[in-house]
């Protein structure tokens, strides 16, 4: 059974502006983040694997597990505890089936590698599901520049449609505040994903502390 894993940090190194990408990766790792997910979409594959090379290295010590977004080379390549797909990736079960085959010619089990699928649907939900998925990020539930391409927010009723048909955990992505994460998690949500939302904070440590009391309840 796959741990249900509450926050997910969703990295932007160009949102960070001057500030680099891997402090702020092992402080999110630190500050007891359940997944972070390498998504640096226009890095080519040499720096991609080394920035997620540097990721796993730093987190080792911690209880976070870093993802790589739709690269599954680069993941098994650094030891990654999984891959993160999106609507253009491989599906689900074919990356089960590449990871299973990778596993055994090394001789380990690969049971605790992580396979997420982003829906912005719930067809596309079910879909995944039924694929293999261990968990699920649905969004956009607000409204949020970065979604625009995606269409309207889902909005909660969305969110609580998906929930009560799933089995797996459903993390809510796309405008998601601290304000907004209870009627998220009343709507059938196991967490939430984001990346302003860990990204634009003083405190990370302190962000990660409040974004725990609002999933607990």
């Amino acid at each position: 059974m796959v741990p249900v894993y509450k926050l997910c940090y969703i990295t932007d190194r160009l949102a960070l502006g001057p500030k680099p990408l891997i402090p702020r990766i092992l402080e999110a790792a630190r500050a007891d983040v359940d997944l972070i997910q390498i998504r640096e979409k226009d890095l080519p594959a040499r720096e991609l694997a080394a920035l997620a090379q540097a990721a796993v290295d730093g987190a080792c010590e911690s209880n976070a597990r870093i993802v790589v977004n739709d690269r599954l080379d680069v993941a098994l390549a650094v030891g990654a505890a999984g891959v993160h797909l999106g609507t253009q990736s491989m599906p689900p079960r074919v990356v089960r089936d590449c990871v299973n085959r990778d596993f055994a010619s090394r001789d380990i089990a690969s049971r605790d590698f992580l396979v997420g699928v982003s829906c912005h649907s719930l067809d596309e939900a079910v879909e995944a599901e039924a694929a293999g998925a261990d968990y699920l990020l649905l969004g956009p539930i607000f409204p949020t520049v970065s979604k625009l391409p995606y269409g309207p927010p889902l909005g909660l009723p969305t969110l609580m449609k998906v929930t009560a048909r799933i089995t797996i955990p459903v993390l809510a992505l796309g405008g998601i505040t601290v304000e907004r994460v209870k009627p998220c998690i009343r709507a059938g949500a196991a967490g939430i994903a984001g990346i302003s939302i860990f990204q634009d904070c003083d405190s990370l440590a302190e962000r990660v502390r409040e974004l725990r009391r609002h999933t607990s309840t």
